[in-house]
């Protein structure tokens, strides 16, 4: 009889000595890695703590501050692999896990309503106006508007509607952006054949803060031609004529050009939105776009510099050509336009 096969002992499982990244590293090297000093490192744990916080006692489980330094390396670099090379510690398969608990955390309207705010009152529609107005004079500015597109991998679900212009699948972002390159509101839920202007028509921003008056009389957004003329939206004159026409299209091009280098700083910060997304479904890729938003103005409030790219050459957003121009103005609504002329001759009439 044949003597039975010895027990197979099982080997212990051996972790990653996980480095200590908030003591180990200065303030310079964690702003380069992960976009925040250790101060606004652990700022941001603090605002989701108590979800990231995992009851169990085993040993070799992340803290909430290791959640957030895994995430902040993926949006810093768009490479998950990083997060698992980098002397982190977890598995590829932890750091996916972690990266969607951790921006499920932040990305509720609780926590990005805190950063990411409108403003309404006469106070910081005033502080708005007069820091818009010391770019080039353009007077009554509360904001820039623009559309940007963030690249993403072909959706199982309604694929082609995500095909942009190019030719590439994308989320198309509205963002507006202060004079201090803050995004003051963020929409991050279309798919990239969806047009600028239906982005806005649908959105709250034209349906309830300027559609229903919550914003002070005199205050503007600025946006190219590929959106609607309002008494809220000044766009630029197609064929300006001589004198005030020409002198409003100048200075409008000179302060419209913030949320062009807002977004510009955007993506340069977080290098996540300048590839393509591979993450499934949309949805997600939507929360890593807010999430980035509201990162990005906790950086200007913390007065945190944006790293030099790895070849000293700086990033600059790549967005697609001008869309086509709203309909000739005989079959647009004459409101708004009348109202630019209007705005234009009160202002524009001498050459500032």
């Amino acid at each position: 009889m044949a003597a039975p096969a010895p027990l197979r002992q099982r080997k212990p499982r051996r972790f990653r000595e996980r480095k200590d990244v908030l003591h180990d590293l200065d303030d310079g090297e964690l702003i380069k890695r992960y976009r925040l000093d250790r101060a606004g490192i652990i700022f941001v744990t603090d605002l989701v703590r108590g979800p990231l916080t995992n009851p169990t006692g085993r040993n070799q489980v992340l803290t909430p501050e290791m959640k957030i330094i895994v995430l902040l390396r993926y949006l810093a670099t768009g490479k998950m692999q990083l997060c698992s090379m980098d002397d982190l510690g977890p598995s590829q398969q932890t750091v996916s896990r972690v990266i969607t608990e951790t921006l499920m955390a932040l990305s509720s309207n609780a926590i990005l309503t805190q950063f990411i705010t409108f403003p309404i009152t006469p106070h910081e529609t005033q502080r708005n106006i007069v820091d818009f107005q010391q770019i080039a004079g353009f007077p009554g500015v509360i904001g820039a508007i623009d559309g940007t597109h963030v690249r993403i991998s072909a959706p199982s679900e309604f694929e082609g509607e995500y095909v942009n212009r190019k030719g590439y699948h994308s989320i198309n972002v509205q963002v507006i952006f202060d004079a201090k390159y803050k995004i003051t509101d963020i929409v991050a839920k279309w798919p990239g054949s969806v047009h600028d202007a239906r982005i806005l028509n649908e959105s709250s921003l034209n349906r309830v803060v300027f559609g229903r008056g919550m914003v002070p009389d005199g205050c503007h957004l600025l946006g190219d031609s590929g959106y609607p003329s309002k008494k809220w939206l000044l766009t630029p004159y197609l064929r300006p004529q001589p004198g005030p026409q020409s002198n409003y299209n100048r200075a409008h091009k000179i302060t419209r050009s913030v949320v062009e280098r807002g977004i510009g700083q955007l993506k340069r910060r977080f290098h996540v939105l300048h590839g393509e997304i591979r993450v499934q479904p949309p949805s997600k890729v939507c929360q890593i776009i807010k999430v980035c938003a509201m990162l990005h103005n906790i950086c200007k409030d913390r007065n945190i510099y944006i790293p030099a790219a790895e070849d000293d050459e700086e990033e600059v957003d790549d967005p697609l050509p001008l869309q086509p121009p709203q309909p000739p103005a005989a079959q647009r609504p004459r409101e708004g336009l009348l109202y630019r002329d209007e705005f234009a001759d009160l202002h524009f009439r001498n050459d500032n």
